[in-house]
């Protein structure tokens, strides 16, 4: 059974930053591609953040780019995620995912395994 757990979450002042961890169990962490999600109320799920298996490649919508950046340490079964000058609008449940395999694309129907969540407050 895979299992994916979240945390790092909060409530943070606008301009701040947080760091986000999932822990997985349950697959081959390295041999795996992962990916961050967001959902924001009343608003569908959009994809933060994605990687490699082997960390060579990592996508972030253009967004995000500059302030978001996703790391992992295969050794530790740990994904995370930093997020620097957050805004109000980035205030979101933030899910940890992970594919069956490598060559996944940061596309939400591309993950299998899903964390729970993980609750990212922004004040002004």
């Amino acid at each position: 059974q895979v299992q994916l757990v979240e945390s790092g979450g909060g409530l943070v002042q606008a301009g701040g930053f947080l760091r986000l961890s999932c822990v997985v169990s349950g697959r081959i962490f390295s041999m795996i591609d992962m990916g961050w999600f967001r959902q924001a109320p009343g608003k569908e799920r959009e994809s933060v953040a994605h990687i490699t298996w082997n960390s060579r490649t990592t996508y972030y919508p253009d967004s995000l780019k500059g302030r978001f950046t996703v790391s992992r340490d295969n050794a530790k079964n740990t994904l995370y995620l930093q997020m620097n000058s957050l805004q109000v609008e980035d205030t979101a449940v933030y899910y940890c995912a992970a594919s069956r395999t490598s060559g996944a694309t940061p596309k939400e129907a591309d993950y299998a395994y899903w964390g729970q969540g993980t609750q990212v407050t922004v004040s002004s």
